[in-house]
């Protein structure tokens, strides 16, 4: 389960709130519209934060409960904002048994930001994520959407180097 654990502060514009108001308003009474509403308020805001959940289950008339539980659910939905460098690592079988684990520890350990979190100053993000359809290249990691396969924790301080601020 995604645990919010970044320390970056929510700020959500009164502007990005009308909008997310108007994509409610707009599924108000259809039957499945959470997923929908979920999916649009991410476009909104970059991801799903606490504030915006309690917004959409207030006026959904749904639990928050209900709404972090979808959210946390699928992948596709994230609760903390990307960083400029958004890294992610496949845990998915192939990856994972071809080392991905260490992977991810040694990014922990170069970028110093747990998996499902951001540095505070919003640089960095890192995403343990399910397969990514790179099995063949596994162990796999990204770096803002760019592919790096067949990875040893040998190489990622110089391939994190490259996106360095």
């Amino acid at each position: 389960m995604k645990k919010p654990m970044t320390t970056v502060t929510f700020k959500g514009t009164p502007e990005q709130e009308a909008k997310l108001i108007e994509v409610i308003n707009a599924h108000k009474g259809v039957e499945g519209a959470l997923m929908p509403v979920l999916q649009q308020a991410q476009d909104i805001y970059g991801y799903l934060p606490i504030e915006v959940q309690k917004i959409i289950a207030e006026k959904m008339g749904v639990s928050l409960e209900e709404v972090f539980g979808v959210a946390t659910f699928y992948s596709q939905f994230a609760l903390n904002p990307k960083g400029q460098v958004a890294v992610a690592v496949c845990l998915g079988t192939a990856c994972y048994v071809k080392g991905s684990g260490k992977i991810l520890e040694k990014i922990t350990e170069t970028l110093g930001v747990p998996a499902g979190s951001t540095s505070p100053d919003g640089v960095y993000s890192l995403e343990a994520t399910r397969c990514i359809g790179a099995c063949g290249l596994a162990p796999v990691m990204t770096v803002n959407g760019e592919v790096y396969g067949r990875l040893t924790p040998e190489q990622v301080p110089a391939i994190l180097a490259k996106y360095k601020a």
